[in-house]
């Protein structure tokens, strides 16, 4: 079955408010205003307002153009085609492009009327403002996103978690069990959830920032990161005592996935850990000493990892 969107919904109500109100005062060629209504319906407030304005002074501009054009030379399609020629360029100048489509509609008006008067002049200014403002004021009413960026955030946060669990867990018993699919579906998640954070920053007309859309951006950064660890694993072949730990602690780290920080928990576990490490004894063997120089090469991308998580201040939920 499929589903009616709430855009759907509010461009078919607005569309009916719009003509009931212009056939309520009387104006001629009332169901433009129905039109304008349904050009005029946007997926954000932010957009909804620029194409407000864009569109109201296009309209007023081709009212003006069509007018004098017609007057002054002749009601004629091809006034009409040269009216376009010199309309399009300003709006495209003027980065009003989008009132085009709007304005036409006005321009045929003014053509079919033959004349211009006062009584013409006020029914497009009726038509274009209640068909505009209709739009403008259905568009205030935007659903909130914060529900499916949490769950957006728990789904990736939960993969994350998984990816890290499997690297400890390679790295104590070397099985290569585990099918990657997290890693896929995480990418997804992310740049899904980009998407959605910048819409919700669309219709948050005085909000500067985004909290969910620096999150997605910094889990982005830590999965890059993460895409480039996975490789290193492969080179490591002794079970250490430096790559227990090391397993050890990104195994601790799994369980603390969640949108608070406490990266600095963790980056001062792991600077202890390299501390230990120093106070070990050194490798005996050339395999040995090319292991060590990758398990460190590991740590200090972990540590990036952690050090990105450390600049974000944290998502906190109420209940």
């Amino acid at each position: 079955m499929f589903k009616i969107g709430y855009r759907t919904l509010k461009t078919a109500i607005g569309t009916v408010i719009a003509i009931m109100i212009a056939q309520f005062f009387g104006l001629d060629n009332f169901a433009s205003a129905g039109i304008l209504t349904i050009l005029c319906i946007k997926p954000t407030r932010r957009k909804s307002l620029k194409a407000a304005f864009d569109r109201i002074l296009a309209c007023f501009l081709s009212l003006f153009l069509a007018s004098a054009m017609f007057e002054w030379i002749a009601y004629h399609p091809i006034v009409i085609g040269v009216l376009l020629l010199i309309f399009i360029p300003i709006t495209v100048k003027w980065k009003i492009q989008e009132g085009i489509v709007t304005s036409s509609v006005i321009i045929l008006h003014v053509y079919m009327a033959g004349q211009v008067s006062f009584h013409l002049i006020v029914n497009e200014s009726y038509i274009i403002l209640i068909g505009i403002l209709v739009a403008l004021i259905l568009n205030i009413y935007m659903p909130s996103l914060d529900k499916n960026m949490g769950e957006l955030k728990d789904e990736i946060e939960k993969h994350f978690s998984s990816i890290l669990s499997e690297m400890a867990h390679y790295l104590k018993t070397n099985e290569e069990l585990w099918q990657g699919a997290e890693i896929t579906d995480v990418s997804e998640k992310i740049k899904e959830g980009k998407a959605l954070a910048s819409k919700d920053l669309e219709n948050n007309l005085l909000q500067g920032e985004n909290i969910y859309y620096t999150y997605f951006k910094m889990r982005e950064k830590q999965f890059e990161l993460i895409e480039r660890l996975l490789p290193l694993l492969t080179s490591f072949q002794f079970n250490s005592p430096q790559r227990i730990k090391v397993a050890n602690f990104i195994e601790e780290l799994s369980t603390h996935v969640h949108p608070g920080n406490t990266a600095h928990h963790f980056l001062y576990k792991l600077y202890q850990m390299k501390h230990e490490f120093k106070e070990m004894p050194l490798p005996t063997t050339r395999d040995e000493f090319e292991e060590r120089a990758a398990l460190l090469n590991f740590v200090s991308e972990m540590e990036k990892y952690l050090q990105i998580k450390s600049h974000f201040r944290g998502i906190y939920q109420k209940g």
